[in-house]
């Protein structure tokens, strides 16, 4: 019988965070590391909880070595051969508690993984599937379990609480949470399946904290503010893709169009990722993902920056002096407007390669003289 569910399920974009009074004086006094213990694995874990996901444009090597050094991990795309791995690790020893390598389902995965876990010590692994609710991935991550008990297990996706729990009772610490919120994945348009991102993160922090569990807001982030509200809605890790493409760190093709630079970004299920690892799409599947040219944005410090910052504001406006108190702290309101975008279309983007400031022509100028 076909059921049709009548309450109003919410994105990023429905919503503000209400401000509150707050003690805080200064943004500088919030501060973002987390300390955290994972119910199976009993790892504790100390660093900022946002997490680059594991697309081979975002997750890669040279990406890790810069997010650790502000404490942010990163999900290692799946396709590095185990030579490359050890290569790495032995030469970024300091990056070891920030880093994850990913995992699919099958055979091959399963041995590749052990074999580089073992071999690199590696701490974190990030089982991931675009569809979380088979009843063989919950094997999966049993399987993980059973292989490696003391390690930190991500598992997902998924955007309900009942699979939240499955999978956190066959053996994951951290459920990532996300179907088609992402800036490149086209599964509602090719599926029509979803679950709009904040009711998902939500609703699945809520099972997942009950049985002593954590969830990654895996996706639909497109500034640091959405990731404020992930926060405020339950998550503790924030995964982004889009907000870390583009960028010197960044894999995919650099390319040059009209004076500026661009770098390829494109979804993990494209046609364009299928053709490069599988050699075409498969005739019993549909490309669920677009490839797209992103605005070349230099090292990814800056960009980091600003998303910290961002976040820090909004533990400033609710009075939140560390991370882990946000959640606590929001209060959520609906609108039917995020932001005045009346002169977005002027914006000079000075933070993005291509402007070149230098090279403009000042006609004239009126500055405002400051008072003797």
């Amino acid at each position: 019988m076909v059921r049709i569910e009548n309450d109003i399920k919410l994105a990023f974009k429905d919503v503000l965070i209400r401000p509150r009074r707050s003690t805080l004086r200064s943004r500088s006094q919030v501060d973002l590391t987390c300390n955290y213990t994972f119910r199976h694995s009993e790892f504790k874990w100390k660093g900022v909880p946002v997490i680059a996901a594991n697309m081979d444009t975002t997750g890669t090597f040279e990406m890790c070595i810069a997010l650790s050094k502000h404490k942010v991990l990163t999900a290692i795309h799946k396709h590095y051969s185990v030579d490359q791995w050890e290569e790495f690790i032995g030469k970024n020893q300091g990056c070891i508690d920030y880093v994850a390598i990913s995992s699919g389902t099958g055979e091959a995965d399963f041995k590749k993984v052990s074999e580089i876990v073992k071999k690199c010590k590696l701490k974190i692994i990030c089982l991931d599937i675009a569809n979380g609710y088979s009843e063989h991935f919950a094997e999966c991550v049993r399987r993980f379990r059973k292989e490696f008990p003391k390690h930190i297990i991500m598992a997902g996706n998924v955007v309900t609480g009942d699979m939240t729990e499955e999978l956190i009772l066959a053996g994951a610490d951290i459920i990532k949470v996300g179907i088609g919120p992402g800036s490149v994945c086209t599964t509602r348009k090719k599926a029509g399946v979803g679950y709009p991102q904040l009711s998902a993160v939500i609703e699945c922090a809520d099972a997942a904290h009950a049985l002593g569990g954590m969830v990654i807001s895996d996706g639909g982030c497109t500034n640091p503010g959405d990731m404020a509200k992930a926060f405020g809605a339950g998550a503790d890790f924030v995964m982004l893709g889009g907000m870390f493409a583009g960028h010197e760190e960044s894999g995919g093709k650099l390319v040059e169009l009209n004076g500026k630079k661009f770098k390829e970004f494109y979804g993990m299920s494209s046609a364009t990722a299928m053709k490069k690892y599988s050699g075409k799409v498969a005739n019993y599947r549909a490309s669920e993902g677009k490839t797209i040219r992103v605005p070349y944005r230099g090292p990814v410090d800056y960009t980091v920056l600003d998303m910290l910052g961002g976040i820090r504001s909004a533990c400033t406006y609710t009075g939140a002096k560390t991370l882990d108190q946000l959640s606590s702290r929001t209060i959520f309101i609906r609108v039917p407007m995020q932001t005045n975008e009346v002169f977005s279309r002027f914006e000079l983007n000075m933070g993005i390669s291509g402007y070149d400031k230098k090279k403009e022509k000042v006609i004239s100028t009126t500055e405002t003289k400051s008072a003797k």
